[in-house]
C-alpha cells in the first residue's frame, strides 16, 4: 500500500514538472524550424522562367515595356505571395573597364528586409551561335585524305538493312569535317586508279599516301575488272589453284600489299573481313549462295591473304580462320567511352560480335594493337586498330581497323574508332563579342522578415 502511494507521488511530480516546463518554454516559429531556402528558390525560379528561353529573350528586350510587364507577371505567379523580389538584368561587357552595367529592374517591394538571398543566371543572345572547329587530320602535311568506297558497280554483304552507298553517305557526313579531304570512290575504275597511286578528285589536297580507306561493303570488297580471270592483272587477282573455287583470294593479297605500300589505314566496318569480292560486271552471273549476284566468295582465306600481303610475305593460299564464330556481347573500352563524350558520337556501349579476330592468329603477321575499341573477350578482339610494324623496324607500314560485329552495321562505331585512333582536337569558338550575354540577378526576401 505504501509503495503504491509512493508511485502515485512520483507520477504527480513528473507530470507537474512536464506541464510547468511546457508552459514556460518558448517554442520556435515554424519559419525557424523549417526556413525557406531563398537561394534555391531563386535559382529554381530563374531556371523555370527560362525553360522555354522566355527569360533569355526578355533579357535582350529590356526596352520593350510589354515584354518586361509579361516577365513581371510570370515572376509574380511563380513565387509564393509572402516572397518579395528584386530582379535586375545586367549587360556583360568590357567597355570602359566596367564589366556589368544594369539595364533593367523589376521589383514588388522597396525593401526586402534584413534577410534575403540571391541567385545569378547567365543568358545568351539568340543571335549568338557556338561552334566547334575540329582539327583536320593531315594538317601537318602527312596524309589527310579519307577515301570512302561508294562503288556503284559492286554489291555488299553483311550490311543488312543498308546499302553500301547509304553507309558511305552517313560516314561522309560524320567524318568529312575531320579530314583535309574526303573523297567518294564512285566505282571500281576509280578504285583501280587509287591502287595505281593516282589521285581521282583533281583536288590539290588529295594524297594517296597515308590515306584512310573505309570499305562500306561489309564482308565484301569491290574488285576492279582488270583483276578478273583473263584480264590484264589476273596474275594479281586470280589463283587457279585455290580450293573450292575461291580463286579471287589473290586479290585480297594484292590489297594487303597496297595497304602496306601506301601506308593506308584500311577500315572494315562489320563482319568477317575480305570474305567476298564484288564486281557486278564481271560477276554478273555469280552469287554468294544467298542470292546476291555480282560477287564471288573468297571465304576464310581472304583475310589470311590480306594479312600476308600486309606483312610482305609470299602469297600462299591458306584457308585457316582468323575469327571466332561465337556470339559475344562486347563493350567499349573506357578510353573509347571517354572519347565518345569528347566527339559527341554515341553508339550503344554494348555490341554483339560473331566475327571477333583472334589475337593469337594475328600475332604471326607483325601486327600491334594500336587501339582497342572493345574490351577483349578471351583471345578475341571484336574491334581494334592494328598497326603493321615489320620485324626490326619501328615504323608503321599500313594499319587495319577490324570491327567484327554482327550483321547490322553502325557507322558511328567506325567513326568513333577512327577518331579515337587519330585523336583530332576540337577547338570551341571563342565567345568574346560584347553585348552578347547578360546576367540576371534575382534577390528574394520574406514579407515580415526581420
Amino acid at each position: 500500500m505504501i509503495r503504491t502511494i509512493e508511485v502515485l507521488f512520483v507520477i504527480i511530480i513528473i507530470s507537474g514538472a512536464f506541464i510547468g516546463a511546457s508552459y514556460l518554454a518558448v517554442l520556435p516559429t515554424p519559419r525557424q524550424v523549417s526556413p525557406v531556402n531563398l537561394n534555391r528558390l531563386s535559382l529554381t525560379t530563374l531556371q523555370m522562367l527560362d525553360s522555354d528561353y522566355d527569360l533569355s529573350r526578355a533579357a535582350f528586350e529590356t526596352d520593350n515595356s510589354t515584354v518586361l510587364g509579361q516577365l513581371q507577371v510570370a515572376l509574380s505567379a511563380s513565387l509564393p505571395p509572402n516572397v518579395m523580389y528584386n530582379l535586375t538584368v545586367y549587360d556583360v561587357n568590357n567597355q570602359d573597364g566596367q564589366l556589368y552595367s544594369a539595364v533593367a529592374n523589376i521589383s514588388n517591394a522597396q525593401n526586402l528586409g534584413m534577410t534575403s538571398d540571391i541567385s545569378t543566371y547567365t543568358v545568351a543572345s539568340s543571335n549568338v551561335t557556338f561552334n566547334i572547329i575540329p582539327q583536320k587530320i593531315g594538317d601537318n602535311g602527312v596524309g589527310g585524305t579519307l577515301y570512302i568506297l561508294n562503288c556503284s558497280d559492286a554489291n555488299g554483304w553483311w550490311i543488312t538493312g543498308y546499302t553500301a552507298q547509304s553507309l558511305a553517305q552517313d560516314l561522309y557526313n560524320l567524318l568529312s569535317p575531320y579530314f583535309v579531304q574526303t573523297i567518294m570512290v564512285q566505282n571500281t575504275t576509280q578504285l583501280r586508279e587509287l591502287l595505281d597511286n593516282q589521285t581521282i578528285s583533281g583536288s590539290t589536297n588529295e594524297r594517296v599516301q597515308n590515306a584512310v580507306v573505309i570499305n562500306t561493303f561489309g564482308e565484301c570488297v569491290p574488285m576492279p575488272q582488270e583483276y578478273y580471270q583473263g584480264q590484264s592483272r589476273a596474275s594479281q587477282g586470280y589463283d587457279s589453284n585455290a580450293l573450292n573455287g575461291y580463286n579471287y583470294v589473290k586479290y585480297e593479297y594484292t590489297l594487303g600489299s597496297f595497304v602496306r605500300q601506301y601506308n593506308w589505314t584500311w577500315a572494315s566496318i562489320v563482319g568477317y573481313p575480305f570474305y567476298y569480292v564484288s564486281n557486278t560486271g564481271v560477276f554478273s552471273n555469280d552469287q554468294n549462295g544467298w542470292g546476291i549476284y555480282g560477287m564471288k566468295m573468297t571465304s576464310t582465306g581472304g583475310s589470311k591473304a590480306f594479312l600476308e600481303g600486309l606483312n610482305n610475305q609470299n602469297y600462299v593460299y591458306d584457308s585457316g580462320a582468323v575469327t571466332d564464330s561465337a556470339s559475344r556481347q562486347v563493350t567499349f573500352t573506357s578510353n573509347v567511352i571517354g572519347l565518345s563524350n569528347y566527339y559527341g558520337i554515341y553508339p550503344a556501349i554494348y555490341q554483339t560480335s560473331t566475327r571477333a579476330l583472334s589475337t593469337s592468329t594475328l600475332s604471326g603477321y607483325n601486327l600491334r594493337v594500336a587501339l582497342g575499341v572493345f574490351n577483349p573477350s578471351g583471345d578475341y578482339l571484336a574491334g581494334a586498330v592494328y598497326n603493321h610494324v615489320a620485324a626490326g623496324s619501328n615504323d608503321t607500314t599500313g594499319s587495319f581497323l577490324a570491327l567484327g560485329l554482327t550483321r547490322t552495321p553502325d557507322v558511328r562505331v567506325t567513326a568513333l574508332s577512327l577518331l579515337s585512333y587519330y585523336l583530332p582536337r576540337l577547338y570551341p569558338s571563342e565567345y568574346i563579342a560584347a553585348g552578347t550575354s547578360r546576367e540576371v540577378v534575382l534577390q528574394l526576401g520574406l514579407a515580415g522578415g526581420s
